[in-house]
């Protein structure tokens, strides 16, 4: 299928792959950065590439410059060491899911299509999956997904109706779900901008893939893995992601104080406001509407990142 990377012009521009060099795409998908990467950096550049999707995994054939992994990058630190890939310099989170996974999964990532609630990108059967948090956690539980990993204003009515409704019988598909959400959600809040069943769908794929968690541990990881003067770049699509960049970039600006009394952080950041879609960019692809690059430049590898 084809695949429209986001930002493509500005994640280069903020990597500044020049040849020889080696980088990390830390969210590899389909190739629509990595690829564009990898033609910089040539002709004996490397890129490592990091894909959590087994399917995805398995449908590319990488070139001879390009290693390609079948991981999360919660676990970056260990991929570069098993891979001896060293002198980093530049790495790529984009935190964007592929068109791939709506229309062809059949996973339910879209609440447009009747699919079975797994909502995983996966690595292996033990992987939790939305149905599984649906029919069997309890209802605070649910709620609380909810409202931490969706903003959702009605978690607490969403998820007593799911409840309510599991008694019955199994939730076992999208449409079941995004019935009961309409019935939750008062009439008068049924036509906003939004599907009423967004920030829902949003919550429990987060929840499912330990979404927010896995980012800390791969920017912690970035910051031991990138050489001094090496790029960071992040495509975030929500504000509970982009809120975790800003504030991992912030801290890391403010490091120790050195013996004169002056502070000296980890990381330059380059971008003082993140960077949008231009509209023309969102008429091709509607899906980069939301889509926010932030990018910062590496003055050590001193880590001071706490959750």
């Amino acid at each position: 299928m084809i695949h429209i990377p986001v930002l493509l012009s500005e994640v280069l521009h903020y990597l500044d792959p020049k040849p020889g060099e080696n980088f990390i795409d830390a969210t590899f998908g389909f190739g629509g950065h990595g690829f564009a990467i990898l033609e910089k950096i040539g002709p004996s550049g490397k890129l490592l590439g990091v894909e959590l999707d087994s399917e995805i995994y398995q449908s590319i054939q990488p070139p001879k410059r390009l290693i390609l992994v079948n991981d999360s990058y919660a676990n970056l630190g260990e991929i570069v060491k098993e891979h001896n890939f060293s002198s980093v310099n530049g790495i790529l989170f984009d935190l964007g899911f592929s068109s791939w996974h709506i229309e062809q999964s059949g996973r339910g990532f879209s609440f447009l299509r009747d699919e079975p609630l797994g909502l995983n990108y996966g690595l292996g059967d033990d992987q939790i999956t939305a149905d599984q948090i649906i029919n069997q956690w309890p209802e605070q539980e649910i709620a609380k997904i909810l409202k931490d990993f969706g903003e959702e204003r009605f978690a607490g009515r969403i998820s007593s109706f799911i409840v309510a409704a599991r008694h019955q019988k199994p939730i076992n598909t999208t449409f079941e779900l995004v019935e009961i959400i309409r019935k939750a959600i008062p009439q008068r809040f049924q036509h906003q901008k939004i599907h009423p069943a967004t920030r829902t769908f949003q919550a429990l794929r987060i929840a499912v893939n330990d979404e927010l968690s896995n980012l800390k541990k791969g920017l912690a990881a970035a910051m031991e893995i990138l050489s001094p003067g090496g790029r960071l770049v992040v495509i975030s699509f929500h504000s509970l992601e982009d809120r975790i960049v800003k504030h991992f970039f912030r801290q890391q600006t403010e490091g120790p104080e050195s013996p004169r009394g002056k502070e000296i952080g980890n990381l330059e950041i380059l971008t003082k406001k993140p960077v949008c879609p231009t509209d023309a960019e969102i008429a091709q692809n509607p899906r980069s509407r939301s889509a926010k690059l932030r990018a910062a430049r590496l003055i050590s590898n001193c880590s001071n990142y706490s959750n």
